[in-house]
């Protein structure tokens, strides 16, 4: 059997058949020091998460190391180049999640927009009836900003169309053969939109790329959807931009020290705050998992990755 080193905890099902198939050593229940003593020189695969991430620091340790298998889209957690560089392929797990991801960015749009959790939040508290809920904004019609225009960013793209709005996206470069509006600066791109979704990839390239003068871009009346990375926003700036009103509101599904939220945030009416739920459906995660254990069942019989990174 396979020696595995499983450096967190996915769901009971997708435990229960990795340990069924495999020598797993569940890193978290152990003592990690104590663990890699016993048994570096026996593992050969690493199974993680965008959440749980491996560091070149651990690859280093693990000189029989032959694969790392990622449950997530996102791998900035990951040591991608020390991986690369040792000839340990990555894979992780994309496509299967864009819809959902993008079904949650535009219920995000939406809730903010019409205030649906802070309405709920009216209702429970009894104030129907004492008080005036403030007025929301339509959605229909606006402009929405897409920064990021891959596979999640296309499909809150597409369901715009369903709600006629106008959109433009900002990537590194323009996308050839694509029906949207390309802006060069993401800075104007801010300007012009009603609404701006954060949909690129996380790390240190785009680490607080939606910075201050971004938010005053997009200013008093717009608002900030974020369902990539918390990094991706200058996390102190979209709350001294809320605070000052020179924001309107945000949408946040991801933080940069999660699970920590801002506390300023929690006090926020114009914030709607997720755990970083964006892939958080039965069927996406089941699909998730498959793929995980299909690009692990394809190095171990045939040496290739179906989703190398």
């Amino acid at each position: 059997m396979t020696c595995i080193l499983q450096l967190g905890p996915l769901s009971e099902r997708f435990n229960r058949t990795l340990a069924a198939e495999h020598e797993v050593l569940p890193i978290w229940q152990a003592d990690a020091e104590a663990l890699l003593a016993e048994h570096a020189q026996r593992i050969e695969v690493v199974v993680t998460s965008a959440r749980f991430g491996c560091s070149a620091a651990l690859i280093e340790r693990l000189p029989r190391l032959r694969a790392i298998c990622s449950f997530g889209v996102g791998y900035d957690s990951i040591d991608v180049a020390a991986a690369r560089a040792c000839g340990i392929p990555v894979s992780n797990t994309p496509d299967v999640l864009n819809d959902c991801v993008a079904d949650l960015a535009f219920g995000l749009l939406i809730d903010c927009a019409r205030q649906m959790s802070r309405a709920d939040r009216f209702v429970r508290d009894g104030n129907w009836g004492r008080a005036q809920l403030p007025l929301g904004h339509r959605v229909s019609g606006k402009r929405l900003g897409i920064l990021g225009l891959g596979r999640i960013g296309a499909a809150i793209a597409r369901r715009s169309s369903g709600f006629e709005m106008q959109v433009r996206y900002h990537n590194r470069r323009p996308l050839a053969g694509c029906d949207y509006v390309y802006e060069a600066s993401l800075h104007e791109l801010a300007r012009w939109s009603d609404f701006l979704i954060v949909a690129c990839p996380g790390g240190e390239n785009t680490r607080n790329l939606v910075d201050r003068p971004v938010m005053d871009a997009l200013g008093s009346q717009g608002v900030l959807i974020n369902v990539s990375r918390g990094s991706v926003i200058d996390e102190p700036a979209l709350v001294s931009a809320l605070q000052d009103g020179r924001l309107g509101g945000a949408g946040l599904d991801v933080y940069v020290h999660e699970p920590q939220v801002p506390p300023a945030l929690l006090e926020m009416p114009n914030v709607v705050l997720l755990p970083h739920i964006g892939s958080a459906t039965e069927e996406t995660r089941l699909a998730m998992e498959e793929l995980l254990f299909d690009n692990l069942r394809s190095f171990l019989e045939r040496g290739e990755m179906l989703t190398a990174v």
